[in-house]
């Protein structure tokens, strides 16, 4: 499975952006899809999951309310929709496909992940 993300770009505080992560072929049925960030600096940190049953969860705390997280019927594509962006949010965002139906906060229970997608907010 190849991961393709997309989306990101240059947008000034207060903005929005469309993330999307399309797989190169049908993810498995059972496998959670998760959005991660790494700001220059910072370790990679989990974002949002959706499970293999279209059930969703943003984790980081800093973007409840701003970030939501959705995925196609087919289990090709999932999306990060980004409102209120901040310029604490600028960052490298990356999906990835998990080992397992839920997803973790953990990089290492993934085995796929996308080349990664640049989103800068400017202030």
């Amino acid at each position: 499975v190849q991961l393709q993300a997309s989306g990101g770009g240059l947008v000034q505080s207060g903005g929005s952006l469309r993330l999307s992560c399309a797989a190169s072929k049908r993810t498995s049925s059972n496998n959670a899809m998760t959005w991660f960030r790494q700001a220059p600096g910072k370790e990679r940190e989990a974002v949002a999951t959706i499970s293999w049953r279209g059930e969703s969860t943003v984790w980081l705390a800093s973007v409840k309310g701003r970030f939501t997280i959705s995925r196609d019927n087919t289990g090709n594509t999932v999306n990060l929709q980004m409102t209120s962006l901040k310029p604490e949010d600028t960052a490298v965002y990356y999906c990835a496909v998990a080992r397992r139906p839920y997803g973790s906060t953990t990089p290492a229970d993934y085995n796929y992940w996308g080349r990664g997608t640049q989103v800068t907010v400017s202030s």
